[in-house]
Parts: structure tokens; C-alpha cells; sequence
């Protein structure tokens, strides 16, 4: 995965004063409530965010797919359940990430890929925890 730094800045754009219904269509407002800042929404720790290209499909389960931009932050601590990039073997790799009783596993959204466990003396490094991940639509 290729990474580059959150750039400061903003990435305004029109907020809807209602929701949008993914099942049956529903009536909506023709009318714009305000303006939001979709970076400012997403990113907390400006100097500790950075962004990365997916490539692969072990996250496809979770939403996460081959191209798509994620959007990291290194300043959390991960925990059970979040997805993370960590770093095996001087790799990056993208997993859901677990630990019980000191031990760290990673897990694919792909049911044909494995659980990764460190073999001993191998670590497993949390490089960040992933904030979003944006898929572009086909348009």
C-alpha cells in the first residue's frame, strides 16, 4: 500500500437537512441546512492521519475493497473489533484486529483467507486505525 499524509485543508460540501431512506423512497427536502467539513468530521489528529490505497480483497466482507483510499489515524490505540493496518514482516497489511490475553491476531473479512497469529518471536505492529474507507462509485 502506497501512503501519503492527511494535507490540511478542508473538503467542504452541502449538508441535507434530511436522510436519505435505502429501502422504499421517502419525500425529501429540497433545501441545503448548512455547509459541513467532511475532513474535519473524519479527522481528529490532523499530524497523526494519513492516507492509503487498498490493494486485495481479504477486507471485502467489511466494506473495504481492492482500490479504495483509507483514511488512518495513528493516534488511537487499537482495540478488539477495529480495523487497523499493521505491519507484518516490513508489510502493510489491513485486518480486523484482535487480542486476548497478550496475544494479537488479525483477521480478514474474506472467508478464504486465514486469521494471521505471529509465530514466535514475530510482532505485530498496529501502524494506525482505519477511519474510513472510500470507495468511488462508478459514475
Amino acid at each position: 500500500m502506497d501512503y501519503s499524509p492527511y494535507l490540511p485543508g478542508s473538503l467542504e460540501m452541502a449538508a441535507v437537512s434530511c436522510t436519505v431512506q435505502a429501502g422504499f423512497p421517502s419525500p425529501a427536502d429540497d433545501h441545503v441546512s448548512k455547509r459541513i467539513d467532511v475532513l474535519e468530521h473524519l479527522v481528529k489528529h490532523p499530524q497523526a492521519t494519513f492516507q492509503m490505497r487498498v490493494s486485495g480483497d481479504s477486507m471485502r466482507d467489511a466494506h473495504i475493497f481492492d482500490g479504495d483510499m483509507l483514511i488512518i489515524d495513528r493516534a488511537i490505540t487499537a482495540r478488539n473489533g477495529h480495523v487497523v493496518v499493521a505491519v507484518i514482516d516490513n508489510e502493510f497489511t489491513v485486518k480486523f484486529y484482535w487480542e486476548r490475553a497478550g496475544r494479537v491476531k488479525l483477521k480478514a473479512a474474506n472467508p478464504i483467507y486465514p486469521d494471521y497469529v505471529p509465530k514466535d518471536g514475530q510482532t505485530i505492529s498496529v501502524w494506525g486505525v482505519v477511519l474510513a474507507s472510500i470507495t468511488k462509485m462508478r459514475v
